[in-house]
């Protein structure tokens, strides 16, 4: 990288150099001897070199003088300005002579530039440390962003699950509430219906007699839990055997399975109708 900034420098500044000598030869060459010009133009380009020299000197020490820095500069515009002169006063080639009449200047600031690199230049080490840094960074950069892919695909598959699952529950839910409305609009009308209401009225005659029917439709709602009802003491078999063949014989002719059944309970009486129907099978036998 140094030869590619301080090449093209020494190059420049190695032609603007002939040209200043040439063109301060040819120029004053007219006016007085030209040895005399020629001392004249190595005068120029001497100066040039020797401040050129002592800036890169004290470049190298790290140092920096404005001073010798100035007159570097002049020494480059001095050369300059007498190329544009020899361009402007010359009867032949002006356009070539000023083309070239920029050459010092640049020179001049190549070196600078080389002077900007040598301050700013790193070691291979320091370099390599560096694309170590940087690739690292890449790296991390490089799992992050997939990290992230990674989790909103897997956030997205868990939104669509969850949304599909919540769908089915709501047409679950819908199809429920269908059959339920029917269902409701089935037993309302049984209910309401007038020959449905006289075939109920029949069938819980005869099940629960002296009963009058109440056919209500359950209700939707808050409601209150029924107290459980106290149960006395279990019957033993023996006092089971005497209450059954009492209620059965509470009439004449004897009451059914079924009739002394509903006496029984309405009495206060508890007994599982497997007990129940047992004593009722002894009574009889």
């Amino acid at each position: 990288m140094k030869a590619k900034t301080v090449l093209p420098a020494v190059a420049m500044t190695a032609v603007s150099m002939v040209l200043t000598l040439a063109v301060v030869v040819m120029w004053l060459g007219t006016a007085m001897p030209w040895p005399v010009a020629l001392v004249v133009g190595l005068g120029i380009d001497g100066g040039w070199l020797a401040t050129l020299a002592y800036e890169r000197r004290l470049a190298a020490q790290g140092d920096h003088n404005t001073t010798v820095t100035a007159v570097g500069w002049s020494f480059g515009l001095l050369a300059t300005t007498v190329l544009i002169a020899h361009a402007l006063t010359a009867h032949h080639s002006v356009s070539a002579w000023l083309a070239v009449a920029w050459l010092p200047v640049a020179a001049k600031a190549l070196w600078l530039v080389h002077g900007m690199w040598e301050r700013t230049a790193l070691t291979d080490k320091a370099l390599g440390a560096i694309r170590g840094i940087q690739q690292e960074a890449r790296d991390e950069a490089a799992v992050a962003r997939a990290r992230l892919r990674a989790e909103a695909a897997t956030e997205e598959t868990r939104l669509t699950a969850v949304t599909q699952a919540g769908a089915r529950v709501a047409r679950i839910q819908a199809q429920t509430s269908q059959a339920l409305a029917k269902a409701w609009s089935t037993l309302e009308s049984a209910r309401e219906g007038e020959d449905s209401g006289r075939a109920l009225t029949s069938v819980t005659g005869r099940v629960t007699p002296d009963v009058a029917p109440r056919w209500e439709l359950p209700v939707w709602g808050p409601f209150e839990p029924v107290r459980a009802l106290d149960s006395g003491p279990a019957l033993s078999d023996a006092e089971l055997d005497t209450l059954v063949d009492e209620i059965r014989y509470s009439q004449n002719p004897p009451l059914s399975y079924r009739e002394m059944s509903v006496r029984f309970r309405a009495a206060g009486h508890s007994a599982s109708e497997v007990r129940l129907r047992a004593a009722w099978k002894r009574v009889v036998a």
